[in-house]
């Protein structure tokens, strides 16, 4: 514990002594996002349901493992029943409106509902069949494991510190990002105090009139919270930005326009079969445009970095083993895309992969060289000493 100084009742460093984040080896959050993000995309190359559910238990291992003990870390649970939802979504769809996949094993038959003309294509019940299920089920459970994998990172990176690491020319917007979930359990915590207070009053706290009269007293609450911060932060200096010459706002604006539609061209080019000869240098070209838009944005927007997060080396390794596992999945989908792919029609048992199996597993990597989650004991506070109190005098 470093020495504390009485008088001025503040922290003293102590020389050769780290900060207290540094001691405890706190991992960049952008490798945190690198990583989830790139298992995400490695989810799209596939639709082998063990490949997928094999993508969802490396994250999941790696959430448990090294998930710290602080509010905004149980989103992940949040996100898995998202991912859920989706599931029952698709499955419930194609049941109702039929699938484009022929098939032969009818598991049930709805009653068909006709339909005009003008809606030739879409067809209201009608068999069901095993087939058309499975399709929907491989292509929901791509969409499933993305989710999760994005509540991994949100469960994994601390947002007050990824705002930290933002762009200047981006951080306003991380500002409102960061606002916006931080007052989100605040609201979830007014509602349920309030619910309650009328139930200990006799009053209905369901329905549509629990609702409205519940909803009120919250609104009220977030204006005013929201109004408090507002003007705390404009006294703090949020939202000063320097002069910069005009040339140089042309350029950004251009430079970003150009990058992000190089990105979004780039993107569909990789996600199509007719596009990947020129899907990643147009990506590549896109990056690195919009990299540099935002690093002369960033110079519009003067601000310090208190203690900034280093990039150091586990970061690196914990970005590169979810590049690794991205990449090895996009070479397996080119040279083998029946092991990838299973088919439908006719219906078969999916086979599990070796090497993609194996590739997938590099992503348990930061579970291994990123520093375990502190405690939650030994985060919280230790309690104040009881003040000295003075014998009572004895009666005269």
């Amino acid at each position: 514990m470093r020495p504390t100084d009485p008088a001025r009742n503040r922290v003293t460093r102590v020389r050769g002594v780290p900060p207290r984040d540094q001691r405890l080896g706190a991992l960049h959050p952008g490798a945190w996002w690198l990583w989830a993000l790139a298992l995400g995309t490695a989810a799209t190359r596939t639709t082998n349901p063990l490949l997928l559910a094999l993508l969802i238990a490396v994250s999941a291992y790696v959430v448990v493992a090294r998930r710290p003990h602080a509010p905004w870390s149980r989103s992940y649970g949040a996100f898995v029943k998202l991912a859920l939802a989706v599931l029952l979504i698709r499955l419930l769809f194609t049941t109702v409106l039929g699938s484009p996949i022929p098939g032969t094993h009818t598991l049930l038959t709805l009653p068909e509902v006709p339909l005009p003309d003008w809606a030739q294509g879409i067809r209201l019940g009608g068999r069901v069949t095993a087939e058309g299920l499975t399709f929907a089920l491989y292509d929901a459970m791509k969409l499933a494991t993305l989710l999760i994998c994005v509540g991994a990172a949100n469960a994994l990176a601390n947002p007050t510190r990824l705002l930290k690491s933002l762009p200047g020319a981006l951080y306003e917007m991380g500002v409102a990002v960061v606002v916006a979930l931080t007052f989100a359990p605040n609201l979830i915590a007014d509602v349920q105090r309030l619910r309650a207070a009328r139930r200990l009053r006799g009053r209905p706290d369901r329905g549509v009139r629990g609702l409205l009269q519940v909803g009120l007293p919250v609104l009220e609450g977030a204006l005013e919270r929201s109004v408090s911060l507002a003007a705390a932060m404009d006294a703090r200096g949020y939202g000063r930005t320097a002069r910069v010459p005009a040339a140089v706002r042309r350029t950004t604006a251009a430079l970003t326009y150009t990058g992000l539609l190089g990105v979004c061209a780039g993107t569909y080019g990789l996600l199509t079969a007719a596009g990947g000869t020129y899907g990643v240098p147009v990506l590549l070209i896109g990056v690195a445009a919009a990299l540099a838009g935002l690093w002369l944005g960033g110079r519009r927007t003067v601000r310090t970095r208190y203690r900034p997060d280093r990039w150091d080396a586990r970061a690196w390794l914990v970005a590169a083993s979810g590049a690794a596992v991205a990449a090895l999945l996009f070479l397996a989908a080119a040279r083998d895309p029946a092991a990838l792919h299973p088919g439908v029609v006719p219906l078969v048992a999916p086979s599990l992969p070796l090497w993609p199996a194996a590739a997938v597993l590099v992503g348990l990597l930061p579970a291994f060289v990123t520093p375990a989650p502190e405690p939650a004991a030994a985060r919280a506070p230790a309690p104040a000493p009881a003040p000295a109190t003075k014998p009572a005098k004895e009666p005269s």
